[in-house]
């Protein structure tokens, strides 16, 4: 098989992984090495930074050969489909060849396991090696780490890698027993722990000497795959706020399932990836890593589930209107974000503005406070916005159709949401 033919065979093995933003890393020039990950440049997958800028990576796996039998896996050893394996010179080549064309600036590198975990970590060690040793490439790498893989390999990966990654894949431990009868909690777990400690040494050894190599700077990640179990919103949420705050994550990444393989314990191929859900998980996460909010506020046992039409802000807002309005000119920060349409940068400009002027609702729309969600929940010197009447039932509907419209101009992935919206609205 040709190189070319491998390339399309396990770029579109790797493209259900979503967890490939470069995020939180910066790699500047260096003389006599190529590539850093402050440019952008256009190329083969699209991806963002921290601060929004366009990342292009190629997104690429090592092998689709696999030893496992994940029931939700395209790639999953009982699957009849065109396999292919790169080696490290091949993948490094390719690598360095697309970023001299100017087609990506960095590599997301995942793969299948071939033998065991160890001999497919050290194949990965090798082709980022050969990138890095051989070729002086400095550009953007993230790394998957493969569950079981040794401790002594995890390390050499991290140092060669900018970011590095351990699926947790599936919500629960007895969906993990159902669906990956070859993988447990414990080999998923383990390395993320390793992956923490190391960081926090590195962290200090870096404080202490300035020539210690950086392991895995831009920190780990995850991705969970949200629609193939029965998990609901809250166990969901809940597992990714414990890994946040045991393992310090960067991120959790929300895989919307979509249905490669028949199979009786998975939904039926007709399904329709939940898309919806996706999004209002990643709402939440927001609401988790920025806005002090805990999983236990936003979902409960009698609501295990975000309502599907409202984001999960609006929806905590008219949950707790007893909390509401907040007086914008005395609220301290924590109070502003809880308020829909506040965000963080909203939250620090009304702070800044109310110390040395007096807050008017024209000012805070010259500050850019969205008002067309906070005008319900807040009140400016003691008012209520000029000409604005509503009761609790009239402000949900407004806010619902505001969601509507927000989703309608997101994209055509969200387009069925106005009919089912309406629907709710007749009934």
């Amino acid at each position: 098989m040709n190189l070319l033919k491998k390339l399309s065979v396990l770029s579109d093995a790797a493209k259900y992984d979503a967890a490939c933003t470069s995020s939180g890393v910066k790699r500047g020039f260096q003389k006599g090495r190529i590539g850093n990950t402050a440019s952008t440049i256009n190329g083969c997958c699209h991806s963002f930074s921290a601060d929004g800028r366009c990342i292009t990576l190629l997104k690429v796996l090592m092998t689709n050969y696999c030893i496992y039998d994940c029931k939700y896996c395209i790639n999953r050893r009982s699957n009849d489909i065109q396999r292919a394996v790169f080696s490290p010179k091949e993948l490094a080549e390719l690598t360095i060849g697309f970023y001299r064309r100017n087609y990506i600036e960095g590599l997301f590198l995942s793969s299948g396991v071939i033998c065991n975990p160890d001999y497919t970590t050290e194949r990965m060690i090798q082709t980022l090696s050969i990138l890095r040793n051989e070729y002086y490439f400095n550009g953007y790498i993230h790394a998957k780490t493969i569950p079981g893989t040794s401790p002594e390999l995890i390390t050499q990966l991290g140092l060669l890698a900018d970011r590095l990654s351990v699926n947790i894949e599936l919500p629960s431990e007895e969906s993990l027993t159902t669906l990956c009868p070859d993988k447990n909690k414990v080999s998923i777990l383990k390395p993320m722990g390793l992956i923490k400690n190391t960081l926090q040494e590195n962290k200090h050894d870096l404080a202490r000497y300035r020539h210690t190599p950086k392991f895995a700077p831009a920190g780990q990640s995850t991705q969970m795959i949200i629609g193939a179990t029965p998990d609901n919103d809250r166990h969901i949420l809940t597992l990714s706020q414990g890994l946040y705050r045991k393992y310090h994550l960067k991120r959790v990444f929300y895989s919307a399932y979509i249905p490669v393989v028949e199979h009786t314990l998975l939904p039926a191929k007709d399904t329709k990836p939940p898309l919806l859900r996706e999004h209002r998980l990643y709402q939440a996460d927001w609401l988790l890593r920025f806005y002090g909010f805990t999983a236990e506020e936003l979902l409960d046992d009698q609501h295990p589930n975000f309502d599907p039409y409202l984001d999960p802000k609006c929806n905590w807002a008219l949950n707790h209107l007893e909390q509401f309005p907040v007086e914008v000119t005395t609220a301290d920060y924590e109070m502003l974000l809880r308020v829909p349409g506040i965000g963080t940068t909203s939250a620090r400009r009304i702070l800044s503005a109310r110390r040395s002027a007096h807050l008017t609702y024209d000012s805070l729309k010259k500050l850019r406070v969205v008002l067309k969600r906070a005008q319900y929940f807040i009140t400016c010197n003691g008012k209520i916005a000029d000409g604005l009447r509503f009761t609790e039932n009239s402000m949900r509907t407004a806010l619902l159709s505001l969601e509507a419209k927000d989703l309608a101009v997101a994209g055509e992935q969200l387009s069925l949401f106005d009919n089912q919206y309406e629907a709710r609205q007749r009934s």
